[in-house]
């Protein structure tokens, strides 16, 4: 029997953490790839430390020989993703860091099971396990806890970039302990926020003076009371921030990037790899579904998990589960979404436009919940597969 009053707890961490750092530049490289090819295939990871940030990966051109070509750019998108981060820290700056590009040519043998042919459809670049949720609790159909956790980091990193609170750093994670009554996310039982700072002298009481206001304006009224347990900066001084303080890497952040623990994870990261991996690709159609089987009002809630063998076109699974909240027969769903929407890689790509540099804005504050871009970013947000999905059943 599902639960229906309790205390859930998510997490974010800031575009300054190190691992978003790692995250984002490897997703910029990405976007550089796909800016010139559309069909190119990437698959970037970055390391980063004290002075030093390392790309490597492989990528597959149509004609290889323009990848020395676009090689030479790579140093300078790694920069401009760390000065608009905004480290200039004296050990981690992004005029003085070194970098490293090792990144090379896509394994042949990996291109031949993925590759189309005359004869064989795209197959998947991976096998898998892929899902997607969504919940009514919230407007963007996300559990309460991770989308303001998110919510509250953005809104510092706003403040911090425009000048309003210098003395942020770049650095940040953010915790949220959220109260249901009767499955609804009613008020915040604890509130935890590290963040980096810029004035040595500041105390944590200095430094919860700056974000307390932010936090309150994001939160929804009434969800912070004289209950509420504050922890901000509880280890004391937090002056040397990111890849400085702390080694980072792609991949790293998996809950963060999806549903803060409230929904299963297949263990696939997204950022880096262009859309013919279904770590990404797939975990966004999934999502796609199951916030449009919500918005639908077929259900209050709904995971939706997708399966994939490497070099195979169609999914092996689909599954669909409503925790109890659907109007309709889960086996209702599973088929009316195979009559909606061809998830093969090819067919995913294609509904929801993903050939096209727009990653690099996903690299922190989530992949989900954040509202569709007019340039097609976001894509897998959208709610346009409602009406598709009630005729279907």
């Amino acid at each position: 029997m599902t639960r229906s009053s309790y205390v859930f707890t998510s997490e974010s961490v800031s575009e300054g953490h190190p691992d978003k750092v790692c995250d984002r530049i490897s997703d910029a490289v990405l976007d550089a790839f796909l800016a010139q090819e559309p069909q190119a295939r990437v698959a970037c990871e970055t390391f980063a430390t004290t002075n030093r940030v390392v790309i490597g990966g492989e990528v597959g051109l149509s004609d290889q020989s323009k990848l020395t070509e676009y090689m030479g750019r790579i140093d300078e998108i790694a920069r401009a993703c760390i000065r608009d981060i905004g480290y200039e820290q004296d050990k981690f700056h992004h005029e003085t860091v070194e970098i490293t590009n090792l990144l090379h040519e896509q394994s042949a043998h990996i291109a031949q099971g993925v590759d189309a042919t005359a004869t064989k459809d795209e197959g998947a670049g991976d096998q898998g396990i892929m899902f997607g949720y969504a919940t009514n609790e919230t407007d963007a159909l996300m559990p309460a806890p991770i989308q303001y956790a998110h919510a509250i980091l953005r809104r510092l990193a706003e403040v911090r970039k425009n000048g309003t609170e210098p003395t942020l750093g770049p650095d940040a994670k953010s915790q949220l302990s959220v109260r249901y009554e009767n499955g609804k996310p009613v008020g915040v039982t604890s509130i935890v926020l590290s963040t980096q700072h810029l004035d040595e002298t500041m105390t944590s009481a200095d430094v919860r003076a700056v974000v307390e206001p932010y936090i309150r304006e994001t939160l929804p009224d009434g969800w912070i009371t004289p209950d509420t347990i504050w922890h901000v900066n509880p280890t004391g001084k937090f002056v040397i921030g990111g890849p400085d303080g702390d080694a980072g890497l792609t991949g790293r952040k998996i809950i963060v990037d999806t549903y803060g623990g409230a929904a299963p994870h297949g263990g696939g990261a997204f950022s880096g790899k262009d859309p013919t991996k279904v770590d990404r690709s797939a975990a966004y159609a999934a999502r796609y579904l199951a916030k449009n089987v919500v918005a639908a009002g077929l259900a209050d809630k709904c995971t939706i998990q997708l399966s994939y063998a490497i070099g195979v076109a169609k999914p092996l699974s689909i599954y669909a589960d409503t925790f109890g909240t659907g109007k309709v027969g889960e086996d209702q769903i599973e088929r009316a979404i195979a009559q909606c929407m061809d998830l093969t890689p090819r067919g995913i790509r294609t509904h929801l436009d993903l050939n096209r540099p727009i990653y690099e804005r996903t690299a922190a504050y989530g992949h989900f919940g954040r509202a569709p871009d007019a340039d097609g970013g976001f894509s897998w947000e959208r709610t346009d597969l409602t009406t598709a999905l009630l005729n279907a059943l």
